[in-house]
């Protein structure tokens, strides 16, 4: 080429330059700003199809935008990348039903979680108290079924121990409790005290000092309220722990008024970021002053529903049963509400906008519950009622779920295993912990833990629901598999239709546009991997509204 065409060409660039770099600004600007976007990852959207995606937009919290990688960042103009490397995202985990606050209050208290026998409830106590030095001492976790010796403790050894300092220390499933001599003296118990609706053992006319159901009450009411500090650090406790297993909202199955307020305080100045579906614990009161107030919804809180009690829990002997139980012969268990009281509050709850979720364990209490619900209804459908745990159901009694939403907790199906048949008979046991039937009737299930029963992990909840075995590989072909649920399913359960208990499912419980950013990223596909492998599988982060809270 000539000098004069190598001139003109320098020219012609020096003269279009700026054209480019215009071009180029525009082009950039044309590109809607967003907050952030996650890319190259293995996304289950959990949508209608069940799509996977790789990578999906956010701003202000929400999801505008999901695709593929290079779709989305074609599209826009992040301030903020966040490349998952291939790592499995799935929606913002929920927990359908569990105790946070009361998973809080435990991390005051001693925790008895997996004691092995009496004697190491004892030693935990003493270790506890030690460092301590408490004026009343409380905890939770003790389960006889999982001791050599398989019978309710006593009092005794705790007499001994501490005769002037009261001690209450309840069952795993809260269900039952333990108190010695101090804490029973101060709430003025006596073999003459009347109760119902549970029972207080005695043993050749003594207080054992075990107390079921109900006539816990008469102990619990001495235990010293917990100062507002304490009661905010619970929630901040129990905050921390379910981020850091990808929980990103949760159904707190009982709360009082006085908590719900504290927690909404906390929401609304930042202090407590996690999403809380809050049951209030039912009464008249209660009743009364949140359906004249109406539901109450913000970005981070949803109180719309009574926790109502039918019957106690079946490791205990107190859930209620048609027949009675296999290793007891003359025990049917027992209501913990009366039956006037459940149609009375069923009625009451009908004409409100609130929705109804009863703890009904026994296949009598759930077929109590059941036909209230039905009568208190009278057809109307997407109420949405909720039956907690449904954990025992006559196989005539099904059908009811046509219109009344299973809320179960998987980990309770191979917790229960070792003695639930003993408790049941075989025939009965048929009709417990079973899922998949519910679910066929229902079309949806929602899934949850009821921890501190049972342990936060809502990969366990994975592994129960769908292998119906526990970390011990029993039982080694799994629990009358034929109510196991698919991956999908679970999945489903722990997302979007945990969200649609809580009328929520359009706003979240899925990655889809418009929906808010709440999102869980795991270490492994927990949809693909070998069913030993996914008690392994670890949280790596959670995110609310976009914001990495873990």
């Amino acid at each position: 080429m000539s000098s004069f065409g190598t001139y003109y060409n320098l020219i012609l660039m020096i003269k279009i330059l700026p054209l480019i770099l215009l071009f180029s600004v525009f082009s950039c600007t044309l590109k809607p700003e967003v907050d952030s976007i996650v890319i190259n990852a293995n996304v289950y959207t959990v949508n209608e199809n069940f799509d996977k995606a790789e990578a999906f937009a956010i701003k202000n919290g929400k999801i505008v935008a999901v695709g593929s990688t290079l779709e989305i960042q074609a599209k826009y103009r992040p301030k903020y990348i966040n490349d998952a490397k291939g790592k499995t995202i799935v929606p913002g985990l929920i927990d359908a039903h569990c105790h946070f606050y009361g998973l809080g209050l435990q991390q005051q208290r001693v925790d008895l979680t997996g004691t092995k026998s009496f004697d190491e409830v004892i030693q935990k106590i003493k270790s506890f108290q030690k460092k301590r030095q408490l004026a009343f001492i409380t905890g939770r976790g003790w389960d006889q079924n999982d001791w050599e010796v398989k019978e309710y403790p006593t009092k005794n050894k705790l007499d001994q121990l501490f005769p002037n300092t009261p001690v209450i220390i309840r069952r795993i499933d809260g269900h039952a409790l333990l108190a010695n001599q101090a804490a029973i003296d101060l709430a003025g118990v006596t073999v003459k005290t009347t109760f119902s609706g549970g029972d207080i053992l005695q043993k050749n006319g003594k207080l054992t000092g075990v107390f079921i159901d109900n006539p816990m009450g008469l102990i619990e009411k001495i235990i010293p309220k917990p100062s507002k500090e304490t009661q905010i650090q619970a929630l901040k406790d129990a905050e921390k722990i379910n981020f850091s297993y990808g929980l990103t909202t949760v159904d707190d199955a009982g709360l009082s008024r006085e908590t719900i307020k504290l927690i909404d305080s906390l929401q609304q100045t930042g202090d407590l970021k996690i999403r809380i579906y809050a049951m209030v614990s039912v009464s008249d009161e209660n009743i009364d002053y949140y359906t004249q107030k109406g539901i109450i919804k913000t970005d981070r809180l949803n109180v719309r529903s009574f926790k109502v009690y039918a019957d106690g829990a079946l490791g205990s002997r107190g859930a209620a049963l048609k027949e009675p139980y296999s290793d007891q012969h003359k025990h049917y268990g027992a209501m913990v509400t009366p039956l006037s009281k459940i149609k009375e509050y069923a009625e009451r709850i009908a004409k409100s906008s609130y929705q109804m979720n009863a703890h009904a364990i026994g296949d009598s209490a759930n077929y109590v519950m059941l036909k209230t619900y039905t009568d208190a209804l009278k057809g109307a459908k997407n109420r949405r009622w909720r039956i907690e745990h449904a954990q025992v159901v006559s196989p005539n009694d099904f059908h009811f779920f046509e219109n009344i939403l299973p809320s179960v907790q998987p980990t309770h199906a191979t917790s229960d295993m070792y003695w639930a048949k003993d408790r049941l008979g075989t025939e009965r046991l048929k009709g417990a912990y079973a899922y998949k039937d519910l679910l066929k009737k229902y079309g949806k299930i929602a899934l949850g833990t009821d921890y501190p029963i049972e342990k936060v992990n809502p990969i366990l909840t994975f592994f129960a629901a769908t292998s119906r075995r526990d970390l011990q590989d029993f039982p080694k072909d799994g629990f009358q598999m034929e109510n196991a649920l698919s991956r999908e399913e679970t999945l489903r359960g722990m997302t979007i239709w945990a969200a649609y208990a809580n009328f929520e499912e359009d706003e979240k419980g899925s990655i889809e546009i418009g929906k808010l950013a709440d999102f869980t990223v795991l270490d492994k596909d927990i949809m693909t991997l070998e069913y030993s492998d996914i008690p392994s599988v670890k949280i790596q982060e959670t995110y609310v509204n976009g914001e990495r809270v873990n």
